[in-house]
This record gives structure tokens, sequence and C-alpha cells, in this order.
């Protein structure tokens, strides 16, 4: 009898757990998830948010702390689908805008990163953090004087991140701004004195300005700080080679291929130490190394716009195709090749029609419409800043050209500089593109005027 009673006790205790977790509300499925969210259990987690979704499947925060929570277990493409959702049910969060930006970010997907580091800002205007990240994207893309305006405005909003800082400094750098690099890099630190990124920005700066012992400071704390970093003995091997140290750049640069086997411009540089030590050959075949590992072409990342497209698929349907014609070969045969990735490109062949188009221009550097059309090819391939240079090189063969002035400004304004780009627009239609004009009537009303051109 007694043991009869001690299992019907267990049955009944087994009983009262499951109902007591039936009776669990959606509410307290998510005080869960958030409790071991903060415990770092991200697995239970994602268990108590679902739960929470299945009871309530209209509650935004629920999909949106999921998304976190697969952000921490790497699941990005499935916390995009959360997130998406969660803006479905609320278009105005603005941090689900700002975290599926950065997963877009991390995806490489720049185009939609952008569009939504775009709306976190037009929802929080005061939050330093998306014009932050807008800025690290747009350093990706290279659009480098736009970032620079993000980190400024990040910068105003939160002037003791010492992140913000650094970046705006690293901004700089990549300007030629080496001063206010260096500005920027001995504010973070006064911020954050252990931030190796900020030391090796400030030892680079101080390298670049020849201020060669104090940049050795920089770089030996930063090692301290972070001893696996092969960028760091690369460029402390870069100073101390200027010093004229050469074995002990050649050792630095010995440290940086072995944590990177591939830095080929380690061994470049550590061939020319060789050199100087009188080592002709060894220091060849370091050079021969760098060549060989250097030899792939590096390609920008692919950017892709909505606003480029649409403006410039006239370019691609008329002028492209029927404004440069050919009647008679030359001997350089540039027209060829020039006209071959002409109907490769139309024909939806773009990488290839590219090939054919740095032929032509190989062979006939002076003929602006041949940079022109590369330059609409390589637009439309997601290679902007390609095309801009592309763009650049034919205004100085042929001031004239209403369409390059067009496709200049579209991917100015696109960049953030709208300013020039509504100058460049403006010269276009007054040079006979009338296209421009309708650009310019939606996008130019209330610029302010510019100073000068880019």
């Amino acid at each position: 009898m007694r043991k009869l009673s001690v299992t019907v006790l267990a049955i009944i205790c087994c009983l009262t757990i499951h109902l007591a977790k039936a009776q669990q509300t959606a509410v307290d499925f998510f005080n869960e998830g958030v409790q071991k969210s903060n415990a770092k259990d991200y697995p239970g987690a994602l268990q108590a948010f679902t739960s929470a979704i299945i009871l309530n499947p209209e509650n935004a925060p629920s999909y949106y702390n999921r998304a976190l929570a697969k952000i921490s277990l790497n699941d990005i493409q499935g916390a995009n689908l959360d997130l998406d959702q969660a803006l479905e049910l609320n278009p105005s969060d603005a941090n689900a805008y700002l975290y599926r930006g950065l997963n877009r970010t991390r995806q490489e997907d720049f185009r939609g990163a952008m569009q939504d580091f775009n709306r976190a800002i037009e929802l929080s205007p005061n939050d330093a953090i998306p014009y932050y990240q807008r800025g690290l994207c747009r350093m990706q893309i290279n659009y480098t004087n736009s970032a620079l305006a993000d980190f400024n405005k990040a910068a105003t909003l939160a002037p003791n991140d010492a992140n913000v800082l650094t970046a705006r400094g690293n901004c700089k750098m990549q300007l030629s701004d080496y001063k206010g690099a260096l500005a920027d890099y001995s504010l973070a630190l006064e911020k954050a004195p252990n931030k190796p990124q900020a030391l090796a920005g400030r030892g680079y700066a101080r390298f670049k300005m020849e201020d060669y012992k104090t940049a050795m400071v920089d770089f030996n704390r930063a090692i301290e700080l972070s001893k696996d970093e092969a960028e760091l003995y690369y460029r402390r091997g870069l100073v101390k080679t200027r010093l004229g140290e050469f074995d002990n750049a050649i050792a630095d640069f010995d440290k940086t291929i072995q944590l990177s086997p591939n830095h080929y411009k380690a061994l470049f540089s550590r061939g020319f130490c060789k050199s100087r030590k009188g080592g002709t050959k060894v220091a060849v075949a370091d050079i021969d190394k760098s060549i060989e590992m250097g030899s792939v072409t590096s390609q920008n990342k692919a950017y892709y716009s909505d606003f480029i497209t649409t403006s410039t698929l006239p370019l691609l349907g008329s002028i492209v195709q029927d404004r440069y014609k050919v009647a008679e070969l030359g001997d350089d045969r540039s027209d060829a090749y020039l006209v071959r990735g002409m109907l490769k490109n139309s024909s939806g062949e773009g990488k290839a029609a590219l090939q054919d188009l740095n032929r032509a221009v190989e062979l006939n550097p002076t003929n602006a419409e041949a940079y022109f059309i590369r330059s609409m090819v390589r637009s439309s391939l997601g290679d902007q800043k390609g095309s801009l240079i592309d763009c650049n090189s034919t205004l100085k063969l042929n001031p004239r050209h209403a369409e390059a002035y067009y496709l200049r400004g579209i991917i100015r304004y696109d960049s953030g500089d709208e300013s020039n780009a509504c100058v460049d627009l403006s010269r276009s239609g007054e040079l006979g593109y009338v296209q421009a004009y309708k650009i310019i009537s939606v996008k130019c009303t209330g610029v302010p005027r510019s100073t000068a051109l880019k």
C-alpha cells in the first residue's frame, strides 16, 4: 500500500509540473528568454523566445530578441528573417533596422545595409551608433568623404566614444589627413589608453609624418596588448626600416609572415631589407614571392543602388549602343575591343565586356568615349569607385561630355556628396543631356550650393 502511495505521489508531482508549464504565458517565456540572454545562454533564450512567439505571434519584441540570440549563435540569415518580421509588426523600431544593417554588412549586402542605417537614423537621429555603423559601411565601399561626415556626426553625439574617434582617425588616414588622424587617435587614447587599434593608428600616422621614434613607442605598446596581430609587426618593421635597423626590421617581417603567410607586402619589405644587407639572391627570392602572391587583382566590393540603376538606364539603353559608331578600324585595333565590349555588355556579359574595354583603353588611352563606356559598365557591375575614376578621365579628355557629368553626378549623389552631384547634373543639362533635369527637379531642390568641384 505504501508503494502505491509513493507512485501516486510521483504521478501527481509530474502532472503538477506539466500543468505549471502549460500555464506559462507568452510574457513568462519572453522574460525567461531575456534572463537567459543576459546569462549568455543563447540556445535556452532561443527556445524561450520561440515559445513566446508560438503563444503570441504578434509581439514584435519577441522576434527582435530572438534575432539577437541568433546573431550570438552566428545564425545571421535566421536573424534577418526575425528582424524582417519584427519590422513588419513594428516599422518604427530603429534598433531592428540597425541590427539588420549590421547583418547585411557582414553579408556584404552594402546597398541593403545602407538603406537600413538610413532608416535607423531617420527614426533615431540623435543616436550616434547608426551614424558610426553607416560610416563603417561607407568605408567598405570606398565612400570615404561620406564616411567622414558620418563619423563627424557620431563624434558630435558621442564625443567620448573611443571607437568612433578611432574610426574617424582611420578615415582621415585614407584621406591622407595624417595630422587630423593623429589628433583623433590621441583623443581616443585619452578615453581608452589600452586600445590597440588607436595605438596602431597613431603609430602609423606618426610613421607617415616621419616621426619614427614616437611611432616605435606606439607600435611597441600595441604589440604588448595584441601579440598575435600580424599587421602590427609589419608596420613596426616599416618604422625600423626607415631607421636603418634592417636586422630588427627583418625579425618583424619574419613574425608577420609567420602569423600571416600570404602577407606579400611583408615579403617585399623583407626582401628590400635583405638587399640592403647585401643578400641579393635571398632578397630577389622574397620579392619574387611577393609579386606572385600580389599578382591577383584586388577588386572593390560591389555596391549596387536602385537610384544609380534606374537613373542610368537611359544611358545603357541608348547612349552606349547608339552613340559610338566606327566606320573603319584603326591600326591599334582598340575600336575592335571597344565595340566587342559594348556588344558583350548588351548581351549581359558584363565581366567579359570589361576585359575588352580595359584592353581598348590600354591601346588608346586618349579616347574619352572608351573611358566613358567603361565607366557605364563598371557602374552596372557595382564598381562605383572605378566608374567615378573613369568619369573623371573622360572629362579630362573631353570637358564637354554631358553624359559623363550626368553619371558622375548620379554616383556622387548616391554616395552622399549631394552638392557636388547637383553641380555635375546642372553642367550635364547645360551641355544638352536633358535627362539630368528630371533628377535635378527631384533631388537638387534645397541642396546647399557647392563652392568647389572635387
